[in-house]
């Protein structure tokens, strides 16, 4: 997966929008105004490329005890997101996009039951 393979697969979700709220490097993707994804584009060009995901603090664990390429989120809250090493080559590009989609869903679930219909 590369850098426009990921940004083309959080877009193609509901009502998700891009925005660089904290520099010109961080790519951040939302949903109904909550993040679920972010990547360092300097990161991608210098081949280290890694996304941070929202994540089940139970599963988190399990795929960090699983994958090399899954760690604690990278200046995040280190309990509930992780940072997922596309560059690795160890993790499959479905598992990729599964645990996007999770970390949706993840924020999707906890939003009010009129914008969750909407998204339905």
């Amino acid at each position: 997966m590369n850098i426009e393979d990921f940004r083309n697969y959080c877009m193609a979700k509901k009502e998700v929008t891009e925005h660089f709220p904290f520099d010109d490097d961080v790519l951040v993707f939302k949903v109904c105004n909550k993040m679920f994804a972010l990547a360092s584009l300097s990161k991608w060009e210098e081949g280290n490329g890694f996304i941070n995901l929202k994540c089940d603090p139970e599963y988190a664990l399990e795929l960090r005890a699983e994958y090399n390429s899954i760690e604690p989120g990278y200046h995040m809250h280190k309990h509930q997101w992780n940072s997922v090493f596309i560059h690795t080559g160890e993790l499959p590009i479905q598992l990729i996009r599964d645990l996007i989609d999770h970390s949706y869903d993840m924020i999707v679930k906890k939003l009010p039951k009129k914008l969750r219909e909407k998204l339905n």
